[in-house]
């Protein structure tokens, strides 16, 4: 398992050290863990039903690069999907966060967003972001499938996942980058189901 903190690597060290992180977690998550995943976004999304996206920091660039694969293209040329990302309108973030709450922003968007039979996908690295924690009880709230990207054991949000994608890591940066082959892969898989 990775340390939480990385001493100073040569690049070869590094992605050494990045290349035996993936490895370990092509182990720790099933097959079948990964189609559950899939399945259930790709059905959702099949239905037109919404997939929301959330996280923070580098997990908010994340979330925003799975909803624009998804709302554009991955490989194959299809009909727009309904993936809204809800770290990246700016006025609602703020608005929200000044007048009530960071830790509801993301909650907020779920009950506005919200439909049954729909996915709400969060990616935390510690799995105990407070925003996505309460984002994902919304979602159970609200009829809502729970798909969880975050780090070793996967935190508060373990608890709250129909299905939990924990990498076996607790370095930040390294399962940022564990989570960038985790949704390229459920990107290319929904949009296999779904472009024909």
């Amino acid at each position: 398992m990775a340390n939480s903190t990385m001493p100073h690597a040569s690049l070869a060290q590094y992605l050494e050290r990045s290349a035996e992180l993936l490895l370990q977690t092509r182990a720790a998550i099933p097959a079948s863990v990964m189609t559950a995943a899939v399945e259930c976004i790709a059905t959702a999304l099949a239905a037109g039903r919404p997939l929301l996206v959330c996280g923070n920091g580098g997990s908010a660039a994340d979330a925003q690069h799975i909803t624009g694969e998804l709302v554009g293209r991955f490989l194959k040329e299809r009909r727009g999907l309904k993936a809204i990302c809800l770290s990246s309108n700016a006025a609602v973030l703020t608005a929200w966060a000044n007048d009530y709450s960071y830790e509801t922003v993301f909650a907020r968007q779920v009950e506005a967003y919200a439909e049954p039979g729909g996915v709400l996908l969060g990616l935390s690295t510690s799995g105990n972001s407070a925003n996505v924690v309460a984002a994902f009880e919304a979602a159970r709230h609200h009829g809502m499938a729970t798909v969880a990207l975050t780090g070793e054991g996967g935190g508060r949000l373990a608890a709250l996942s129909d299905v939990l994608l924990a990498v076996p890591s607790r370095s930040t940066p390294l399962i940022q980058q564990a989570h960038l082959c985790l949704y390229h892969h459920l990107c290319e898989e929904i949009e296999a189901r779904l472009a024909g």
